[in-house]
């Protein structure tokens, strides 16, 4: 069912002024910036390895992302697997008993098809499929 770490989500009040320290600092590959309506949130991706960091500014004060970051500040919001078939996966996650915040698979950035696994059944750690 999983693949590989997609990327990691890191929730950041301003794309504007915490890219310098991925792009420039730490030298990842930049690989730009999609504003997915969808999810009130703009996404800068950078590469490392196989994977990718994800970074998720809000863009309105309802943004999922705007939530967590009043209630936790900047920080790791969520570790993203790749999997074959998003489908199969939601339907393997709920017949484990997982709680799903999605059990249908919503638009995510870069035209992928994403649904996440709430906390609750994953120890704490927010999981995108």
């Amino acid at each position: 069912m999983l693949q590989k770490i997609n990327h990691i989500g890191i929730a950041v009040q301003s794309l504007e002024t915490t890219l310098p320290f991925y792009r420039d600092s730490l030298g990842l590959p930049f690989h730009g910036i999609e504003e997915v309506t969808e999810q009130k949130v703009k996404v800068a991706m950078l590469g490392i390895g196989e994977s990718k960091i994800e970074l998720l500014e809000p863009t309105s004060s309802d943004s999922p992302i705007a939530k967590f970051l009043e209630k936790n500040g900047p920080g790791i919001h969520h570790i993203a697997y790749e999997v074959d078939d998003i489908e199969a996966a939601i339907s393997r996650m709920l017949q484990q008993g997982a709680r799903m915040i999605d059990e249908v698979p919503r638009n995510g950035a870069h035209g992928t098809r994403i649904a996440f696994v709430h906390p609750k059944s994953s120890n704490g750690v927010l999981t995108e499929l």
